[in-house]
């Protein structure tokens, strides 16, 4: 156990996140033919493919909309666990839990909107960007000096670290990567 935030809890081994408004700035542009670009700052890319590894921390991204933009930086982040399209974000969140045989207690979740209320409710720690909503501003133990896609995900990893909540000694899913829900 550490006391990571407000309290004693397990350590983190998964940290889910949210991809418009969180890891980008939640705007989209659209051409004639769909989705054309969406940002993602390098600094975030940089918690995510190094740090997180580094406290042997997996990450995952749980989407409500599909986007062949964010499979590919997935691809190159190293995120093995990306879940588009999803309606249900506190079933899929649930299925995972399930299969990699994890506690709520030791996922940590980053969001910016109401519809992930569902899922952040139920982790063990909840950040936020600054420009993220009341409501969820409202439940998170920590709110990024930063907006969404401007590197609020990797000061949320920065702050995990700097709090103890990553168990360093302890290997999370890193066996499991080629399981269920991999890809």
């Amino acid at each position: 156990m550490n006391n990571c935030g407000d309290g004693p809890m397990r350590p983190i081994k998964v940290l889910v996140m949210d991809v418009d408004g969180t890891l980008t700035d939640g705007k989209l542009y659209i051409g004639e033919n769909g989705e054309v670009m969406k940002a993602f700052h390098v600094k975030d890319g940089y918690g995510i493919r190094d740090l997180l590894p580094a406290y042997r921390v997996q990450p995952v991204v749980i989407t409500g909309r599909t986007s062949e933009i964010v499979r590919k930086r997935c691809d190159e982040l190293g995120i093995h666990y990306l879940y588009q399209g999803v309606k249900d974000k506190a079933a899929c969140l649930a299925k995972f839990v399930e299969e990699m045989r994890l506690s709520y207690e030791e996922v940590a979740c980053i969001g910016d909107d109401d519809n992930d209320l569902q899922i952040m409710g139920r982790c063990g720690l909840i950040g936020c960007p600054n420009d993220a909503s009341e409501r969820i501003k409202g439940i998170a133990h920590f709110i990024s000096s930063r907006n969404g896609g401007d590197g609020a995900v990797r000061e949320f990893i920065e702050w995990m670290a700097a709090n103890g909540c990553f168990d360093e000694g302890h290997g999370c899913l890193q066996e499991q990567m080629d399981g269920p829900g991999a890809g």
